[in-house]
């Protein structure tokens, strides 16, 4: 069974390895300033301890007063997992980082949610619609498109 490591853990290595990245711990998990995202994801991956090499998801949720990303990760060879959350409180131009140069299976995910939500991902090497066409108006599952 994977051991889930605890947001102690976590956010004490992150404040070493990414100092100013960590806005709070959640249990099981950290909160992260968004700008920091890519080198925490980066710092994890190549941490020998932590080896967080292989990426499950990357989920996009819609609060209104903020989008929250959530990335669920995982070290295959330490049998450890670990989430990692950031806010984005920008409706008008929403950003974040790509992870994409971390782990390639960011790839289609992050297009999902820039299709979906709207979340523009800095310096995603190829991002456009996955599954709405490309003049399609708005992003269809933002509540403020939704109507709330």
């Amino acid at each position: 069974m994977t051991k889930m490591l605890s947001g102690e853990e976590l956010g004490e290595f992150l404040t070493g390895a990414v100092p100013g990245s960590l806005i709070e711990i959640q249990g099981d998990s950290v909160v992260l300033k968004p700008e920091f995202i890519a080198m925490s994801c980066q710092s994890l991956k190549d941490d020998t301890e932590f080896a967080m090499n292989y990426l499950v998801s990357i989920t996009c949720v819609d609060y209104l007063e903020c989008f929250e990303m959530i990335y669920h990760i995982t070290s295959i060879s330490r049998n450890h997992s670990t989430v990692l959350r950031t806010r984005i409180f920008s409706r008008d131009e929403p950003q974040l980082p790509s992870v994409v140069g971390v782990w390639r299976g960011a790839d289609f995910q992050e297009r999902e949610i820039w299709d979906l939500m709207g979340i523009r991902f800095q310096g995603h090497p190829n991002l456009k619609r996955i599954l709405t066409w490309e003049g399609f108006d708005g992003h269809p599952l933002q509540k403020t498109h939704l109507g709330g």
